[in-house]
């Protein structure tokens, strides 16, 4: 089975963001024969605090992400935070992530099966890999034909995550595709005064871990200047590096 590849900026910050981001991703794929999926959020709707940045909104991110799309040739992928969303999201992306924290929102599941879009679930803080099953049968049961599990880390106390790399073979016996993410699981939840803090070192050794426990495919937030993002700074991976990391995860 070939490697998913997913990387992008955690949110839509401006049509410039998202040019340097597509050309790069489109690069590397000439380059190294990938297929990596472009990924942004138009509407970050659970950040922590309300003074945060959460994106343009739905029809302008939308439109945005359908010009990335068509310049670019990429294949798209954005969140959903309600069932609504699914449809014009489905209409312009190929791929409708569920957040982690709402993995076991049925409604959200079903809205987005129907689509007939690959549904890429995120696992929850608080479940194991086997718990995934349920939201997977929830989406399958529902008509989706493609769906994806993700692991992001688990609940450590307050403020941290933990990564148990068992969850990966855990969730493969559910299903053949099996994505890190290696930039959330870096994340240190709410603990930065206000809003989500990490350390984006780890994420190279989060990805090679995960490869050896069988990770079929790979989730990068990326970003030319991550310190400057509007989301997710601390966690991002620096755009110049996914290159080299991508080649790695290949050999």
């Amino acid at each position: 089975m070939k490697a998913t590849f997913i990387a992008g900026p955690c949110v839509i910050e401006s049509a410039e963001l998202l040019d340097i981001v597509a050309a790069k991703l489109v690069e590397i794929n000439k380059k190294l024969g990938t297929d990596i999926i472009f990924k942004a959020s138009f509407d970050k709707a659970n950040r922590t605090s309300m003074s945060s940045f959460r994106g343009p909104g739905i029809d302008h991110g939308l439109l945005m992400l359908s010009d990335v799309k068509s310049k670019y040739g990429l294949r798209v992928l954005t969140d959903i935070h309600e069932a609504w969303q699914a449809v014009p999201a489905g209409q312009v992306c190929d791929v409708l992530q569920i957040p982690a924290f709402l993995c076991r929102q049925t409604d959200l599941l079903i809205a987005a099966a129907k689509t007939g879009r690959i549904v890429n679930i995120k696992k929850a803080q608080f479940l194991s890999g086997h718990d995934m099953r349920y939201p997977l049968e929830k989406a399958r049961e529902a008509g989706a034909s493609d769906v994806w599990l993700t692991e992001r880390g688990n609940m450590m106390g307050y403020n941290n995550l933990v990564v148990d790399f068992r969850n990966i073979p855990d969730m493969l016996e559910l299903c053949p595709t099996v994505i890190m993410d290696c930039t959330h699981s870096v994340q240190r939840p709410g603990g930065a005064d206000g809003k989500t803090g990490g350390d984006r070192r780890f994420v190279p050794q989060m990805a090679m871990a995960a490869k050896a426990f069988g990770a079929t495919g790979w989730f990068f937030e990326v970003h030319p200047t991550p310190d400057q993002g509007l989301s997710d700074a601390a966690n991002m991976l620096e755009l110049d590096k996914l290159e080299e990391l991508i080649e790695k995860l290949r050999k």
